[in-house]
């Protein structure tokens, strides 16, 4: 049996509708937030900067990890989240820069990574056009 509503009754708050959006708000943010914790890769442990500022504003940037592996004495350079030798991040940071990326660069280089492997990610994003680039420290 149904109920009908008159016509001075008020239907009331509809709870259904508004639980439906606020799951897909969820789903929207924990999405997003996992896509921007991946660029950053955890097992690189940042050197210590006393000195270091912090960043003060949040521009979209193009996050390189430059990690290194004691055992086998090897650098490794990552860019979203995939592997990339430096010929090819060169020609990636073109190509975005071509599609009118940002062209700001976030090097997160671990504290135990020789400085020669550093300079040749800076070199490829230089020989790419990219003029700004940021090093990621930890603050003591």
């Amino acid at each position: 049996m149904a109920a009908s509503l008159g016509d001075g009754d008020d239907p009331g708050f509809q709870i259904a509708p508004m639980i439906d959006v606020l799951l897909v708000l969820l789903i929207f943010f924990m999405s997003i937030a996992s896509t921007a914790i991946t660029r950053y890769d955890p097992t690189i442990q940042l050197p210590v900067a006393p000195a270091a500022a912090p960043r003060e504003e949040e521009a979209p940037v193009w996050v390189v990890n430059v990690a290194w592996d004691a055992v086998t004495a090897r650098a490794s350079v990552r860019f979203e989240e995939q592997d990339i030798a430096l010929p090819q991040l060169t020609a990636v940071l073109t190509e975005r820069r071509s599609r009118g990326g940002s062209a700001r660069l976030l090097l997160r280089g671990d504290g135990a990574v020789p400085v020669r492997h550093v300079q040749a990610v800076v070199a490829a994003a230089a020989a790419a056009g990219v003029a700004e680039i940021t090093f990621a420290a930890l603050r003591s």
